[in-house]
């Protein structure tokens, strides 16, 4: 079923933000058992079908929002990295570099493998790291086996059966800036980003949204920059016969700068008590 949907400016939109805060305190009675609950409730409330707001300008506008009590990060979107054409994720990491399920022989096969890693260019996880090349204006993936810790010695010993060089990664995955960033720019270049504090009661969830930015125009040097410093993890998530998707992720807090403007259009005080 299409639903219609009634363009509104960026003023009638802040002012319906208003409004939801001053109820206080929503039941949320839908999509309880999704991730996405705080956000999935505030359109519900808003009456959009889709986090694309409908507010006519020279772009759409990207809803964004977190509880303000989660150290979760926040996925900004999805994009596989190049040569895409190789599917480099399942026909090589996962392949070549991953390791047993957790859940192999209970919920999966005994023999499932995996390739799941939340990564940055501030460390190494199973000796993998992010690193950013401002010369060939690319992110890529790096490995150094030297990084891998003790506990992970067990399943670095097979990577040297599986792979003839273990030095380096015989293809290395990337993102280059101009695509990484069209990516990113067609899917947040404008933003409202909502926090809300939630309390449970009675076996039920109530939800407050007390805070909002109107993030306008996110930027290049920024995104980069965010990268580069590990305010921004890439994250693999992918198993024997399907990849779940690489995401791009941050810091919630992080979100306000990446923009050219950030400006605070709700802040009102918290309901809950400390």
């Amino acid at each position: 079923m299409n639903v219609e949907l009634k363009p509104i400016s960026k003023e009638e939109f802040i002012s319906k933000l208003h409004e939801i805060e001053r109820i206080g305190w929503i039941e949320n009675t839908t999509r309880l058992t999704n991730d996405g609950a705080i956000g999935n409730k505030l359109e519900d409330l808003l009456g959009i079908p889709e986090n694309n707001l409908p507010i006519p300008n020279a772009a759409e506008w990207e809803l964004k929002t977190q509880r303000d009590d989660t150290m979760s990060l926040l996925t900004l979107f999805h994009m596989e990295p190049s040569p895409r054409a190789l599917e480099i994720v399942s026909s090589v990491l996962l392949k070549k570099y991953g390791w047993l399920h957790k859940d192999a022989g209970k919920s999966y096969p005994p023999d499932e493998m995996s390739f799941r890693a939340t990564l940055s260019a501030k460390g190494y996880t199973h000796g993998f790291s992010i690193r950013v090349d401002r010369d060939e204006r690319k992110v890529s993936l790096v490995f150094d086996l030297s990084q891998v810790k003790r506990q992970d010695y067990d399943w670095s010993d097979t990577i040297r059966r599986r792979v003839a060089n273990v030095e380096k990664l015989e293809i290395v995955p990337y993102w280059g800036f101009d695509d990484l960033f069209s990516k990113a720019r067609g899917k947040l270049l404008n933003c409202f980003f909502v926090i809300a504090e939630t309390k449970n009661e009675d076996g039920k969830q109530y939800i407050h949204y007390y805070k909002a930015y109107m993030l306008k125009n996110l930027l290049m040097e920024k995104f980069i920059w965010a990268i580069e410093n590990g305010e921004i993890y890439v994250d693999f998530d992918a198993r024997t016969g399907h990849n779940h998707g690489t995401k791009f992720r941050i810091n919630p807090p992080m979100i306000p700068a990446l923009y050219e403007v950030s400006e605070i259009v709700l802040d009102a005080p918290k309901l809950a008590k400390n």
